[in-house]
C-alpha cells in the first residue's frame, strides 16, 4: 500500500516533452512524453494569461498529474532551452522564437529584432513617436506607386531653382 502511494506521489510532477502541438482548441493540447515513455495526448496545456505560443517539438515543460491521476495530466511552463535568450541583465524581459526575432525590454530601452524580416504594425491610426527618429535605410511614405522615399524627394528638391520672387531674371540658389 505504501509503495503504491510513493509511486503515485513520484508521478504527479514530471518532466515532459512535447511531440505535437493542436492550437485549434480553447485551451492548447499537447502529445508529450514524460518519464517512462509515458505519450499521453490531448494534454491541456496552460499558459499565462495574455500570452500564447505554439512550442516546436522537442521543448520541455512541466506536467502536472491533477489529483495524483495520470489520466488527467496538463502541462505548464513550457521552455525550450534550444532558443532561449541567455545574458539577459536582473529585471530585463524579453519575447522571442525560434527564427531569432525579439522584443527586448533592457535596462537602456527597447530593442525590437526582425532577425532580416520586416517589423510590421498593423490597424495604427496614429504612431505617435516623441523623440528623434534614425534611420540607415530609406524612409518611405504612402508605400505604393505614388510614395517615394526621403531620399528621393531630398534629390529631387536639392537642385529645385526657381525665379526669385520680384525678379524674371535671377534664381534662388539651391538648399545647402
Amino acid at each position: 500500500m505504501m509503495n503504491r502511494l510513493m509511486a503515485r506521489v513520484r508521478g504527479m510532477v514530471s518532466r515532459a516533452v512535447v511531440n505535437l502541438v493542436n492550437d485549434g482548441a480553447k485551451l492548447q493540447a499537447l502529445q508529450v512524453t514524460l518519464l517512462a515513455d509515458q505519450v499521453p495526448d490531448d494534454v491541456e496545456h496552460f499558459q499565462h494569461y495574455g500570452c500564447t505560443s505554439v512550442p516546436l517539438p522537442g521543448a520541455e515543460g512541466i506536467a502536472l498529474a491533477v489529483g495524483g491521476s495520470t489520466g488527467h495530466t496538463v502541462v505548464i511552463n513550457v521552455d525550450d532551452r534550444r532558443y532561449r535568450l541567455t545574458g539577459l541583465r536582473a529585471g530585463e524581459v524579453a519575447l522571442y522564437d525560434d527564427l531569432g526575432h525579439k522584443i527586448h525590454l533592457t535596462r537602456d530601452g527597447i530593442v525590437i529584432d526582425g532577425a532580416g524580416h520586416p517589423v510590421t504594425m498593423v490597424n495604427l491610426t496614429k504612431l505617435r513617436v516623441e523623440a528623434d527618429i534614425e534611420a540607415t535605410g530609406d524612409i518611405t511614405d504612402n508605400c505604393d506607386s505614388t510614395g517615394g522615399t526621403v531620399q528621393a524627394l531630398r534629390s529631387a528638391y536639392n537642385s529645385h531653382k526657381h525665379p526669385e520672387t520680384g525678379t524674371t531674371t535671377e534664381t534662388t540658389d539651391s538648399p545647402v
